[in-house]
C-alpha cells in the first residue's frame, strides 16, 4: 500500500506540477490580448476561448495533486477534533460513498464525451475564431483516471492510519494558515526564551 501510495502522489504531484505552467501561458496570452487590444486596437478573436482552455487545463489536472496534498476545501469543524483513527474510518466511508462515484462517472462518462468530441472535431460554438475543443476535451477523462488513481492512494492512507493510528507522510503538504501562524509564533516564543 505505501508503495502505491509513493506512485500516486509521485503521479499527481507531476502532472500537476506540469500543468502549473498553464499558468504562465495563459498570463502570456492575456498580455498579449491587452497590448493588441489598447496599444493596436487590434483585439483577437481567439484569445477569450485560449483562456478558457488553460484554465480548463489547470482546474481538470490539478485536481488529484490538490487532493494529493489535502489542498481541497474541507468543512473540518468537528472532524479535526477527532482522533487520527476516527478520521480514517470517515474519510473511507465517505470516499466510497461521495468520492468514486463522481469520479468514476466523470472517467468513464468524459470518456465518451471526449471521443465524440475527436470524432466530429468539436470547435467552440461560442468562438467566432472556432477554435478547436476537442482535443481539450481529452482532459475530462485523463482527470477522472488520475483523481481515481489518487483516490485508491487516500483510501490506502486511511486503510494505513486505522491499522497504525497515524496518517501516513505525504510527499507535499498543504498547511492551513493558522497551523503555519501558530508554529510562528511558537518559533518566535522559542527565539525570546533562548
Amino acid at each position: 500500500m505505501r508503495y502505491y501510495i509513493h506512485f500516486a502522489d509521485h503521479l499527481s504531484t507531476a502532472v500537476g506540477k506540469a500543468f502549473s505552467w498553464c499558468i504562465v501561458v495563459l498570463m502570456l496570452g492575456t498580455c498579449y490580448e491587452v497590448v493588441m487590444a489598447y496599444a493596436f486596437n487590434a483585439p483577437t478573436l481567439w484569445n477569450f476561448d485560449f483562456s478558457m482552455q488553460m484554465y480548463g487545463a489547470i482546474f481538470m489536472m490539478a485536481g488529484a495533486y490538490t487532493l494529493s496534498t489535502e489542498a481541497h476545501v474541507r468543512g473540518d469543524v468537528i472532524y479535526r477534533l477527532f482522533k487520527p483513527r476516527t478520521q480514517g474510518y470517515i474519510d473511507f466511508v465517505l470516499y466510497f460513498i461521495f468520492f468514486f462515484p463522481g469520479v468514476l462517472a466523470l472517467a468513464f462518462y468524459g470518456f465518451d464525451y471526449a471521443a465524440l468530441a475527436w470524432k466530429i472535431k468539436e470547435t467552440s460554438w461560442s468562438s467566432p475564431a472556432q477554435i478547436q475543443i476537442y482535443m481539450v476535451k481529452s482532459m475530462i477523462p485523463a482527470a477522472g483516471v488520475l483523481l481515481t488513481i489518487q483516490g485508491i492512494s487516500e483510501v490506502f492512507r486511511c486503510i494505513i492510519c486505522i491499522q497504525t493510528g497515524h496518517w501516513p507522510a505525504r510527499l507535499v503538504v498543504a498547511e492551513e494558515t493558522e497551523k503555519i501562524l501558530m508554529r510562528t509564533a511558537q518559533d518566535e516564543d522559542q527565539k525570546d526564551v533562548i
